[in-house]
């Protein structure tokens, strides 16, 4: 159990490993560390078993710098839950100053350590070294991940204590620092929910759920930091676009710690004097927001019950209640898998894996009047919109019987089929999304309810033109698959902003462009594929094309990614998790991800599908 950890060769094992399957605790060698020297990074193979947890060992008495240094960072992939141990290798007044929650940047292998020459001499007193690496994300205090690139370079500087002749670090890095294999270890990403904000008043629809991604110490009372971080608010890259229904200040009562739901799979949340005066609907919105969060975190929670700052109860709300308080995901489970036929037509199947039975959508798309090369449907399933076959025009139709096709409603003017319109896309206010690749007018375009003059939308730092956009059930956040002007693809998440008086047309703005995606160039194809996560096809630095699932916040989550599967497309995928993967390729055709996790195909012939949205 004293398996080297990223961050340096030559070092002594400095953690303690608890086995909480077995109870018992295994002490890891403390063989000597070289005095002085330089420490150079060994990759580590990463932990699989979740059970274990790791445990700093103290500085060891009369240990040189090398060794207060390397036993600070191990110090720092612990499951310490206020690093205490780690504060033991700090200075009196750098403990007090030092923020380990303040950010977490992660290292791709890890650490190098190079003592600075100019100061290393243990008889004067002082010690530095210089902590380098190449930089892959920071989790920042409201522990929302960032992807960084770049090198990381920082002095760390020791003094030794008068009294005590012991080394320790007067200046430590800022927060904490760890190699990505620690990272994945320690942290656990998790949705957080609040609720859209931009929704039309006065509809009488329950709120939308929208997942605002964190990362939480696993291992470290994870279910009470993620409820705080809830209470906390929104992070500041979706602030703009969503609300809270806690009251401002609202938090857990003092020493709240240790919260888990009971026997009967029921979370109580004790809450501070701000939550005491909330009504009935605000209190069940409140509850929403957690029983979502925590289902999120573990599955089985079934209810949550709030209580006051004096132990009463405020309100108690299960899952089946919430569904009517907030929608999380598609408003309605998708009936049928959409795409085109050998006519170019756009038919339909059952959405589930057991759909064979093709048939024409009812309405103009069905009809075969008209050639497609590209169609979406919206959420509640009555309208769709199709591209012509040239990716000239775009149509919009009710699916209903007698529903006719009628002119295009938007036409570009570019000159290749590859420089006109993207297909289209549904957001949950029942709007239609759709960019003209047109060299001369690139631009991102709405339809309000599918018809009428488009809104251009604004897009600050964009640099290129979008080639692809698909708006998220939450009607929040858009994913662009964007050309840039050197002739690379990249997948971009934006979030929503409409600023404009009721009755009036609204200015629609995407802002705060993020990579979705930062390790791919050349995407080709994308989904949603649940609340924060999408399915990506495309090629990977110096790699060939694959597919695999990517986060909005730019990182990638732990789970297998789907079968190999040559020349995609396009891509379909639906945020209701149970409908399964469909993708088009010119080698395979139309297929479907199985129970199995195999493709298998749908139909011999068929292109461009999607789930409504």
């Amino acid at each position: 159990m004293g398996a080297d950890r990223e961050g340096g060769a030559r070092r002594r094992p400095m953690r303690a490993v608890a086995c909480a399957a077995w109870g018992i605790l295994l002490l890891a060698g403390c063989a000597s560390m070289p005095d002085s020297g330089d420490l150079r990074d060994v990759e580590s193979t990463p932990r699989q078993d979740t059970e274990v947890r790791v445990f700093a060992m103290p500085p060891r008495e009369n240990a040189p710098p090398a060794e207060i240094v390397q036993g600070f960072l191990e110090a720092l992939t612990s499951d310490d839950p206020q690093y205490a141990t780690a504060r033991q290798y700090l200075t009196t007044a750098a403990s007090r100053k030092w923020r380990p929650e303040s950010s977490t940047t992660v290292l791709a292998d890890g650490w190098d350590i190079e003592a600075d020459r100019a100061t290393a001499h243990e008889d004067s007193g002082d010690y530095a070294f210089t902590l380098s690496g190449s930089k892959v994300a920071r989790v920042d205090a409201q522990q929302s991940y960032m992807p960084l690139d770049g090198r990381y370079s920082q002095s760390v500087h020791l003094t030794r204590d008068r009294k005590s002749g012991q080394w320790r670090i007067d200046t430590p890095p800022q927060g904490v620092l760890m190699g990505r294999s620690d990272f994945q270890r320690n942290y656990l990403p998790v949705n957080k929910y609040y609720f859209a904000s931009n929704a039309p008043a006065g509809t009488g629809r329950p709120a939308t759920a929208v997942a605002d991604p964190v990362y939480v110490r696993q291992r470290v009372d994870a279910m009470t930091h993620v409820v705080r971080s809830v209470l906390s608010g929104p992070t500041r890259w979706l602030d703009r676009v969503v609300r809270s229904s806690f009251p401002t200040g609202t938090a857990l009562r003092k020493d709240v710690t240790g919260l888990s739901p009971d026997d009967q799979n029921r979370l109580t949340v004790p809450l501070n004097l701000k939550a005491s005066a909330v009504d009935d609907q605000r209190c069940w919105d409140m509850a929403a927001q957690v029983l979502f969060t925590v289902q999120n975190l573990t599955p089985t929670v079934e209810t949550v019950a709030l209580q006051g700052s004096d132990g009463s109860t405020l309100c108690t709300l299960g899952a089946d209640r919430a569904r009517t308080v907030a929608t999380r995901g598609p408003v309605k489970r998708p009936e049928y898998l959409y795409f085109l036929d050998d006519k170019r037509r756009l038919v339909r199947i059952l959405g589930g894996s057991a759909g064979t039975s093709v048939e024409p959508v009812p309405g103009g798309l069905g009809e075969g009047a008209q050639r497609f090369s590209s169609a979406a449907v919206s959420w509640d399933e009555r309208t769709a919109a199709g591209v012509g076959n040239d990716r000239k025009d775009l149509f919009v139709a009710s699916l209903s019987q007698g529903g006719a096709l009628g002119n295009a409603v938007l036409r570009s003017n570019g000159k290749t089929e590859d420089d006109r319109l993207t297909p289209p896309s549904w957001d949950a206010h029942g709007d239609l999304w759709v960019a003209d690749r047109d060299p001369a007018r690139p631009r991102l375009m709405v339809l309000e309810q599918g018809t009428g003059e488009p809104i251009e939308v604004a897009v600050p730092g964009l640099d290129g033109r979008v080639d692809a956009v698909r708006v998220a059930a939450d009607g929040v956040r858009v994913a662009l698959l964007v050309q840039h002007k050197d002739g690379t693809e990249s997948l971009l998440i934006g979030r929503i902003e409409r600023d404009g008086r009721s009755g009036e047309r609204p200015a629609v703005s995407v802002l705060g462009l993020r990579s979705a995606a930062p390790d791919m160039e050349d995407v080709t194809a994308m989904s949603w594929a649940g609340d924060s996560r999408l399915v990506v096809a495309g090629r990977e630095q110096g790699g060939v094309q694959t597919m695999r699932y990517a986060q909005v916040d730019g990182s990638t989550p732990d789970i297998p990614a789907p079968a190999a599967l040559t020349g995609v497309k396009s891509i379909a995928a639906s945020e209701d998790e149970r409908l399964p993967l469909v993708a088009y390729s010119a080698a395979d055709g139309l297929v479907r991800m199985s129970s199995v996790a195999q493709w298998q195909k749908v139909v011999k012939e068929g292109a461009a599908p999607v789930y409504p949205g």
